[in-house]
């Protein structure tokens, strides 16, 4: 009976009811009433007075703090009674997560400083001549410093925190409520040119073929690690970091610090190739717009960043093609990288059910393999993250009035998400202490990330959008065509 209730009760399970509570409360939206929208929402911003709001302007008249001390207080609701589930210390963890939550949001707060965070386009909004380009995940990487700092230097805060230090619980729950937005966005997108979507599914499916097996013998053939570390760092350099290595590490039973210092070197990659790659397509791609666009999505490895990238292409490729005479609509070359990112992340599920299979058959079970023991290894909150996606693309597809509805309802989900994977890289700092890290293997890591992405992973990722979208032009407002000149 104690083994059962294990089963029930595992974080993976947790996560997955968790994420579905509050989509269904999201999903109130439909009817017109915005359960959710008294819940905090942060912006870019340059003056703090303006950083904080309700997502809904229903709840407008609400005072900032008032929201995002109901945030809290919902947020710590909702995790005593996951922690009761894990046999918790109920005192303990309510102090640990009321550390956790402030320092975590303190950093999202900072993260999204206009001088950090604003990007190319929002300039002129925000009354600055320069930013770091960053967006508001940003502060993903304060978060994660600030943790570090906690954990390698306050050993007395990290053993206040220690109940409510649950990265993997905090993330996992935040992919599920994640199915929702991609979602919406599948919808939204359906309406695209069935060109883009074509190519932005060949081109994504590049990501899984040809990048994950490379980058997998690479870790274990030049770099010796063994299949519990190659995995998730094959899948976070060559899939969509965070989220896919968290779920295929979950598939094949890989420790915990596995998939958290895989997630730690995402993150921090990521900004670099948000800072750098945007500006060399508009030097080497801006006669070639669409490819420009589709590199980002192919290239950088969190679904904010590559997003952003998109965005800040879309603006310099076309500011560029402008001065050559060429107006182009806006918004059309981030298009490829969207598509390329959902279509990215809509295979993360199935492949980590495949990677589920072929351990369990393959790699460590013995005798017959018998779906039983392939459903116990498959990561549960995956399935979260496929309902909630499913649901929402299914609801979201009958009308534009309702595909409205639903990016208000993602739209107020996606705070929470945002609140989980802060507090994910927040907790995954605390934890990580740099001598055990380090003898962990975090430098080879580091090495093996460097390698691929920058010796192979971007430059396969520009071939695979050069012959997919090469010839593809945007709208044109006015002014000739590039292609001819």
């Amino acid at each position: 009976m104690e083994d059962i209730k294990k089963k029930v009760l595992s974080e993976d399970w947790i996560a997955f009811w968790l994420g579905l509570f509050i989509f269904c409360l999201g999903l109130i939206a439909f009817t017109g009433n915005e359960v959710l929208g008294w819940a905090i929402k942060t912006n870019v911003w340059t003056d703090i007075g303006k950083a904080l709001a309700p997502a809904s302007a229903t709840f407008k008249g609400l005072p900032a703090f008032a929201s995002l001390f109901l945030t809290y207080v919902f947020l710590l609701v909702c995790m005593l009674i996951t922690s009761r589930a894990l046999d918790a210390d109920l005192k303990k963890f309510a102090v640990g997560f009321t550390l956790v939550f402030w320092i975590s949001y303190f950093c999202w707060i900072l993260g999204h400083y206009a001088h950090i965070a604003a990007t190319h386009n929002q300039f002129d909004k925000f009354g600055i001549s320069w930013s770091l380009n960053l967006t508001g995940e940003a502060g993903f990487i304060v978060a994660l410093l600030a943790g570090l700092v906690v954990g390698n230097f306050f050993p007395g805060m990290v053993d206040a925190m220690s109940e409510a230090t649950r990265p993997e619980l905090y993330v996992k729950t935040a992919i599920v409520i994640l199915g929702a937005a991609l979602g919406a966005k599948a919808a939204e997108h359906l309406g695209m040119g069935q060109a883009i979507l074509f190519r932005g599914l060949c081109a994504s499916i590049e990501v899984y073929l040809i990048d994950w097996a490379v980058v997998y013998l690479v870790a274990r053939t030049l770099f010796k690690f063994n299949r519990e570390w190659a995995v998730p760092l094959a899948s976070g350099i060559s899939i969509c970091g965070v989220s896919a290595a968290i779920a295929t590490g979950a598939a094949i039973r890989a420790r915990p610090v596995v998939s958290i210092m895989v997630s730690s070197l995402v993150v921090i990659f990521a900004v670099v190739e948000l800072i750098i790659l945007p500006f060399m397509s508009r030097e080497l791609l801006w006669m070639h717009p669409m490819v420009a666009g589709d590199w980002m999505g192919l290239a950088v490895k969190t679904d904010g960043a590559a997003i952003a990238s998109g965005t800040i292409v879309d603006s310099l490729v076309r500011a560029k093609a402008a001065a050559a005479g060429t107006i182009y609509e806006p918004g059309w070359i981030a298009m490829p990288a969207v598509t390329s990112k959902i279509f990215i992340d809509m295979f993360i599920g199935i492949w980590a059910f495949v990677l589920a299979i072929v351990w369990c058959s393959k790699i460590e079970c013995r005798g017959e393999v018998k779906a039983s023991m392939i459903w116990e290894r498959f990561p549960k909150f995956v399935i979260g993250y496929f309902l909630t996606f499913i649901l929402m693309l299914l609801a979201s597809i009958s009308s534009k009035e309702v595909l409205k509805l639903a990016k208000t309802a993602t739209g107020q989900m996606d705070n929470f998400r945002g609140m989980f994977f802060i507090m994910t890289f927040f907790t995954i700092g605390v934890i990580s202490n740099f001598r055990k890290l380090w003898a962990e293997g975090f430098g080879k890591l580091a090495a093996v990330y460097f390698l691929c992405l920058f010796g192979f992973i971007i430059w396969v990722g520009l071939g695979i959008s050069w012959i997919f979208f090469s010839g593809m032009e945007p709208p044109i407002i006015s002014g000739p065509s590039l292609m001819g000149l």
